[in-house]
């Protein structure tokens, strides 16, 4: 039977109670139950509302306070701007679907090396360091390539969005509105041709033309 996720109370005091170890524990202990991957479950004390999100921001914005941020203003922008947007749900899930695949690529490596160094081999502790040195640039290279292609697809996607408007509306009789080129060709008609001829009947009933 699988273990339940550890229970920590978060008090009015904003103090926080671990119930697996019926003692008081701070925000530095609640990152290293994260560090150790080990589930647990932040809920207000009063009204039991999961607070749990709201305690893994807080230790973000520590993180992001000592010095060494992950985020650049312009990234936290962009995500900002992505709150209320149509499409919100789906980098949510995006990101969350790139760390997770960064992360297994991570553990996998460590227990490869692991198993053929030793866990407290320097070679298995600095070989993720030394992959990513070398990855780097390739990495680089293949997100910079998905941006492009995501532009490209983007304009081509915006280009048919277009067509496919003037299309539809060309169909719809507007007031007063001819599209182009009929004015042209109706001009073209009353001034390129000759008007008919009038014709007059003089003396003798023979129609003579003016």
């Amino acid at each position: 039977m699988a273990e339940q996720a550890r229970l920590i109370k978060k008090y009015p005091n904003r103090r926080l109670y671990d119930t697996r170890t019926s003692s008081y524990i701070t925000l530095a202990d609640v990152k290293e139950l994260v560090l150790s991957r080990e589930e647990f479950q932040v809920v207000d004390a009063k009204t039991t509302e999961d607070l749990t999100r709201s305690i893994l921001l807080q230790i973000i914005l520590e993180e992001e306070a000592g010095g060494a941020p992950m985020f650049t203003s312009d990234l936290l922008a962009h995500m900002i701007r992505f709150y209320g947007n149509a499409t919100q749900g789906m980098m949510g899930k995006y990101l969350e679907n790139n760390i997770k695949a960064f992360t297994e690529m991570q553990g996998k490596l460590q227990e490869q090396a692991q198993a053929i160094y030793g866990e407290n081999s320097p070679i298995s502790q600095d070989l993720w360091a030394q992959f990513l040195n070398f990855q780097g640039p390739a990495l680089q290279s293949v997100m910079g390539t998905y941006v492009e292609q995501s532009k490209k697809m983007f304009s081509q996607m915006q280009e048919q969005i277009e067509s496919q408007t003037r299309n539809i509306f060309t169909g719809f009789p507007f007031p007063n509105y001819t599209p182009a080129g009929k004015d042209e060709t109706a001009g073209k008609t009353a001034i390129g041709t000759d008007a008919p001829a009038e014709n007059t009947t003089g003396k003798g009933g023979r129609a003579t033309q003016k």
